[in-house]
């Protein structure tokens, strides 16, 4: 074990090495790094390849795209300096912002640097559709009929239908603006080599071990004192694969910063009602906040002989789960009970549905209605999830013996799982839905028919008419406030059909060190480091 001050000249070694052969001060100030560990490695820092947080994190600090969005998810200009919309919501014209650098780079000659151009997104968004490449985000540009760059500073996107969210979809990192140059010199170990034009640089990855970023003295972007951005010097990203390990690396002030925790800790820091416990608040901060995630179970029901086709005993199962009860005694009030509609309360904050609360009587009454009607005197369902929600499908598989339901318990691997709810597999699901970017349309997509799995994510096979064409309006519906409403009929229509059981809304739960400052939440659980500082 390293004792601190020796790990403070461990850290100033590698730092030396890493400055060498470069015009920045050879030193890093220890206390201006910032210190976190994935777990889960890092696999490129490509944008393209930017599908799952362990990516995106580091991904957010290197680049930057036409919008972004702050804490309470509304859309602000990034490189583009302003755009318009036209009125029949086809086309969109991006003005593009003067004198934004892409990271100093030899590749870029004896200047060492260039600026961003409405080329280089005509470039970049021409990569993430290319099949040879596979982004896992080629999804996202599939509405969009063409894009051009019409002088340096103008990018214009045209789209096949109309599409609300469109802007929304555009703050992904998949859309961030990269160089041409530099990705035609590395070819596919671009994302090994990245450069962008974000606060942070890319400086030295050493596989299984460490990350370096370095601060981006050409950043754009200043504070409301006009202080260049970003504070700190670099971010150090370390690769322990083990979330208790990474607990006792924060809990011995290793790492700065952890993102959740391991259950076998969880009531170690944070009681029942879902706040740090008093004997931690000396020593770590809790930021908490909602996490555009909703966990739930699905019913399959594509297969019309299943006795799950029964809306009634879909209905039943849902009244018979207590779920404040299973969010303060399995979960420490680490999220919020789903009470209301599939939507997160964050993006249906003013549309909110009213959805199943706990009432066993009603339960009990529709499921003996069901027997009757269907001349059962027993029902056995199985449900199938993983092994990290064990508790929550035994808690669940309890509830139900309440009402005479025998639920058998299938525990998969999590590979197994998404596959087999993917193909219809599955009489009853775990499943969790985390939203790709902040609009309502994407939880909702999930019961579109033109949806069905394994070609979209209706993982549940629910089909109805006029679900559809509501559906449908909300593209043409340019006015937020009418489309939200839309929204919420939506959302009440599924819980009237119960394709699903809505269990809980996740919450983002982020500890620190106490002197860690401008560390904020926001419900995509992106992590913004420019605005980070030690005291």
């Amino acid at each position: 074990m390293i004792n601190k001050s020796n790990f403070s000249i461990f850290f100033l070694i590698v730092s030396t090495l890493i400055a060498t052969g470069c015009s920045e001060s050879l030193l890093i100030n220890e206390d201006k790094v910032f210190r976190y560990n994935e777990h889960s490695n890092i696999s490129s820092l490509d944008p393209i390849y930017s599908s799952t947080l362990r990516n995106i994190w580091p991904v957010n600090q290197i680049f930057n795209g036409l919008v972004q969005l702050n804490d309470s998810l509304k859309i602000k200009p990034d490189i583009a300096k302003s755009w318009t919309i036209s009125k029949n919501g086809l086309e969109y014209k991006f003005l593009i912002k003067d004198q934004i650098f892409y990271h100093k780079s030899k590749i870029f000659g004896k200047d060492s640097t260039r600026t961003v151009n409405a080329k280089d997104f005509e470039y970049s968004f021409n990569r993430l559709k290319d099949p040879y490449l596979g982004s896992p985000g080629s999804w996202a540009i599939k509405n969009v009929n063409s894009f051009k760059a019409e002088n340096d500073s103008l990018f214009v996107i045209k789209l096949k239908a109309p599409f609300s969210a469109f802007l929304g979809l555009l703050s992904m990192k998949y859309f961030s603006v990269v160089p041409h140059e530099v990705v035609d010199y590395y070819g596919n170990k671009f994302g090994k080599n990245p450069i962008g034009t974000g606060p942070f640089k890319f400086k030295r990855w050493e596989e299984n071990i460490k990350l370096v970023l370095r601060k981006n003295n050409l950043y754009f972007e200043k504070d409301i004192n006009g202080t260049n951005l970003p504070y700190l010097e670099a971010i150090s990203i370390t690769f322990l694969p083990d979330k208790k390990s990474e607990f006792m690396e924060f809990a011995q002030n290793k790492i700065d910063f952890i993102n959740s925790i391991d259950s076998s800790f969880k009531d170690q820091l944070i009681s029942t009602d879902g706040n740090l416990k008093k004997e931690h608040s000396k020593t770590i901060k809790l930021i908490s906040g909602p996490y555009l995630n909703t966990e739930y179970i699905g019913f399959y029901l594509g297969d019309k002989k299943s006795q799950i086709q029964s809306k009634k005993l879909r209905l039943a199962i849902n009244y018979a789960i207590d779920r404040k009860k299973m969010m303060k005694y399995l979960r420490n009030n680490i999220g919020y009970a789903a009470n209301n509609g599939f939507v997160p309360l964050s993006l249906n904050s003013k549309n909110i549905v009213d959805g199943f609360k706990y009432d066993l009587v009603k339960a009990k009454k529709l499921i003996k209605e069901y027997k009757t009607e269907n001349k059962k005197e027993k029902i056995e369902l199985k449900l199938t999830s993983d092994a990290n929600y064990l508790d929550i499908v035994e808690f669940i598989q309890r509830e139900l013996q309440k009402i005479d339901i025998d639920l058998s318990i299938n525990i998969v691997p999590a590979s197994t799982l998404r596959q087999g709810k993917s193909n219809g597999k599955f009489e009853m699901f775990r499943a969790s839905w985390i939203a790709d970017y902040p609009d309502s349309e994407n939880y909702l997509s999930l019961f579109y028919s033109k949806n069905l799995a394994p070609n979209g994510p209706n993982y549940t096979h629910f089909q109805n008419n006029e679900y559809d064409k509501l559906f449908e309006s909300t593209y043409n519906e340019q006015n937020s406030t009418k489309r939200k409403k839309i929204y919420q009929i939506l959302d009440s229509l599924v819980l009237k059909n119960s394709p699903i059981i809505p269990l809980y809304y996740d919450k983002v739960m982020r500890f620190s060190q106490m002197n860690i400052e401008g560390l904020t939440t926001n419900p995509v659980n992106q992590l913004n480091l420019k605005r980070v500082y030690k005291k």
